[in-house]
């Protein structure tokens, strides 16, 4: 990877594009391809500096701020994990000139960082030199596929966050998952809490001092012996649907961190190679003509591929 900046400190004026956005983010993307890690120690070390003044990494920059940058070298040749710029082309849903839309592939991180150098993020960004801003509106689990929403003005972003935490968005996702469930339609209202394993791995529990979440699964058919659920989230916690669903005796097959890993291995000789969750629909209130505005994703080859497998395997108790 070549040099990054001068020797010298580089000075950036914040323009309107920028205003609002934390310290930390901005410099992740102009900063591209530096470790997060690198980041944050400039920021704690107080080489990044606002205006000539220390600034933490959840300093919201205004119009008009001066941003010192210091010196940044990377090395020459970096291993980069996930999708790489120009090669990395995603199915796009929709785009116009307040949003693009994509179907992200299982196994592609939306970011980088917790081991993956590059995200779709990342390459997005570099796919697209032209873009003055590119921002994720949400995110999607490494496994999950799906609607993956980005911003390409920051106003689209500020509404969108707005609406996501109000609860103006729908958002729904189609679930595989292990045994017989029954009920047409159920709401599950079971807060999360996070922990982190003994390896530095963090993960999510049901706990009742944890945060409210809120899932609503409706039966779509039988799958052979298996059941595909569609899950609209009412609230958007880390891992929700994959906890609620594991947490009630469902988990969703191929989950590799809640799921039942006996039967994975079985599914993977199978052909089911990844978790079955797709995130398959999202309406949103467009942010800039007001319209409402429907995002699909069609499920995954491979996933149709299993659902027709599995049809046709002998339904278990």
């Amino acid at each position: 990877m070549n040099e990054l900046s001068k020797d010298s400190a580089s000075r950036q004026p914040i323009g309107e594009d920028s205003a609002g956005q934390r310290i930390d983010n901005y410099l992740m993307r102009i900063l591209k391809g530096v470790p997060k890690s690198h980041i944050y120690r400039i920021l704690r070390s107080g080489e990044v500096r606002v205006n000539s003044g220390r600034i933490g990494p959840d300093y919201r920059l205004q119009a008009g701020d001066l941003v010192r940058i210091p010196p940044i070298r990377t090395a020459q040749k970096t291993p980069v994990k996930g999708p790489s710029g120009a090669g990395f082309k995603p199915e796009i849903l929709f785009e116009d000139e307040a949003l693009l839309v994509i179907n992200k592939p299982a196994g592609v991180a939306v970011h980088g960082g917790s081991g993956v150098s590059f995200g779709v993020i990342e390459a997005l960004r570099q796919a697209r030199p032209e873009g003055r801003f590119l921002e994720l509106v949400h995110r999607l689990d490494r496994e999950t596929s799906g609607v993956l929403m980005l911003a390409k003005k920051r106003a689209a972003l500020v509404e969108l966050h707005r609406q996501l935490q109000a609860g103006e968005t729908e958002k729904r996702y189609h679930a595989l998952v292990q045994g017989r469930w029954t009920e047409r339609k159920r709401v599950v209202e079971l807060s999360l809490q996070k922990y982190v394993l003994s390896s530095g791995e963090r993960r999510v529990s049901v706990g009742a001092d944890g945060d409210r979440a809120v899932t609503v699964f409706r039966l779509e058919r039988r799958v052979g012996p298996y059941s595909l659920l569609d899950a609209e989230l009412k609230t958007g916690r880390t891992h929700q649907i994959r906890v609620h669903l594991a947490h009630l005796g469902f988990p969703i097959l191929g989950d590799d961190k809640y799921g039942d890993f006996a039967l994975n291995k079985t599914l993977a000789k199978q052909g089911l190679k990844r978790m079955f969750l797709h995130a398959r629909r999202a309406v949103i209130t467009h942010p800039l003509s007001g319209e409402r505005v429907t995002l699909d994703a069609p499920l995954p080859e491979e996933l149709q591929a299993f659902t027709e497998t599995a049809t046709r395997m002998k339904s278990r108790g």
